[in-house]
């Protein structure tokens, strides 16, 4: 038996690939290797939405939207094209026949699911945030026998995540604290 040294091997590997370069520009200049694309695609930037390190990805859609690749984005001064498996699997979650696209609700004591509607929905947290904010609102408290204005709520606490960009950053804080929100953080710091 003849053993094979590691020269030998990376020699044969060399041949071998320069062998499938030449077959593939051979039968692509015979337009045999051509695979046209019957949907138009399109290819927008964005931000990988899972942990804090905020990369950016490409995300190529078809003319309905629907996602067909994602990749990573090599111009990104955060990843510089690098993805984690979690962000390639981006497209097929995204696809999954298990991906909830209505709003499900559960009430309290309840083993059943409900749908509901995103304007139900959207009514239903607003009136509870303003329940929990005057049920928990503080506006004074006592520092050495005096009443100091503090206006706040500790009832309700937001946490941003990656997927905020600095616009929905601002526009959170802003609106938390209008709210009276003390307790305001980011997924990176925790």
């Amino acid at each position: 038996m003849t053993k094979l040294s590691r020269r030998h091997f990376l020699l044969f590997c060399a041949a071998a690939d320069a062998g499938l370069l030449l077959r593939n520009s051979v039968a692509r200049a015979d337009g045999v290797g051509d695979f046209p694309l019957h949907k138009k695609v399109g290819e927008t930037t964005s931000i990988c939405p899972y942990c804090s390190c905020g990369c950016g990805v490409l995300v190529a859609t078809d003319e309905n939207g629907h996602i067909v690749n994602v990749e990573g984005d090599p111009d990104h001064p955060t990843n510089r094209g690098a993805l984690d498996p979690k962000s390639l699997a981006i497209r097929q979650m995204s696809t999954s026949p298990l991906r909830l696209k209505t709003v499900m609700y559960r009430a309290p004591n309840s083993d059943q699911w409900e749908v509901k509607t995103w304007d139900w929905a959207t009514e239903r947290i607003a009136k509870r945030i303003k329940q929990t904010r005057d049920t928990t609102f503080v506006s004074t408290v006592k520092v050495e026998d005096k009443d100091v204005s503090v206006n706040r709520t500790e009832g309700i606490a937001w946490l941003g995540g990656a997927a905020n960009n600095s616009e929905d950053c601002y526009l959170a804080s802003k609106f938390c604290r209008g709210l009276g929100v003390v307790w305001l953080e980011h997924q990176a710091r925790i």
